[in-house]
């Protein structure tokens, strides 16, 4: 069934090697309800919501990707976590790669973001929400991570806790991937009586300057494949600090 999906997203895309290249160039989402198709890093999606480059308390970076694009459950997360990280004392949020306007695989930096449930987040605390488009091509964000990877550079603040906590917290997240040192950071901060939400947090590769957030797939989903194992599996039930 979620092979014919894709195949009526995109026909050529499961005929052609070159199905990054056809996604990349699409320009709008497909018209029709809103779906994750397959699963994050195999799929597509239709009825993908473009979050608005600017809002209140959040501004999407390196327009000139064009994947700003998400399931309106993603869109809707987003803005209400910058919301948060405002309330937190910070500007707002600066997104980073969500998915292409179609989903489906990216010519660069992504195996994943393909369904649209997947975002990721700068480090980077923002001051300003009045960047100019070129400004945002520019910019870069920190990274919290320090050379040795063992532990966690200045940049990194209680705030960048407390807004991953925030978003752990929402049932719509599925789990959210950091650098391996900052899942140790939040190991040693987070107190005995409130921790269970840690397990969402998973140490991976790659992610010292943003942090990636996954939802899981929307209720009703049933094209979209869930990432197994969960990560209550993976946490032994616990909240995963022993094996960080």
């Amino acid at each position: 069934m979620i092979m014919v999906l894709l195949a009526a997203v995109l026909p050529l895309s499961a005929q052609t090697p070159l199905a990054n290249q056809l996604f990349g160039r699409e320009s709008a989402p497909f018209t029709g309800p809103a779906l994750a198709i397959g699963s994050y890093a195999r799929g597509c999606a239709s009825g993908l919501e473009e979050l608005p480059q600017t809002g209140p308390t959040w501004q999407a970076m390196r327009l000139s990707r064009n994947r700003n694009f998400g399931h309106p459950d993603l869109v809707a997360f987003l803005k209400g976590l910058s919301q948060t990280a405002h309330d937190f004392g910070w500007a707002g949020l600066y997104i980073g790669d969500m998915a292409q306007p179609r989903g489906g695989p990216m010519t660069s930096g992504h195996a994943s973001h393909q369904i649209g449930l997947d975002a990721d987040i700068w480090m980077l605390a923002p001051k300003s929400m009045t960047l100019s488009r070129d400004e945002r091509e520019k910019i870069s964000s920190v990274s919290v991570r320090s050379d040795n990877q063992r532990t966690v550079t200045d940049y990194w603040s209680p705030t960048h806790h407390a807004i991953m906590r925030a978003a752990a917290l929402d049932e719509r997240v599925d789990r959210i991937f950091v650098a391996a040192a900052v899942k140790v950071e939040m190991c040693k901060t987070a107190t005995q009586a409130d921790r269970l939400w840690m397990q969402k947090i998973r140490p991976w590769s790659g992610h010292n300057a943003h942090f990636h957030v996954r939802l899981k797939c929307p209720r009703g989903g049933a094209s979209c494949q869930t990432q197994t194992p969960s990560v209550d599996m993976l946490s032994k039930g616990g909240d995963g600090c022993d094996d960080s």
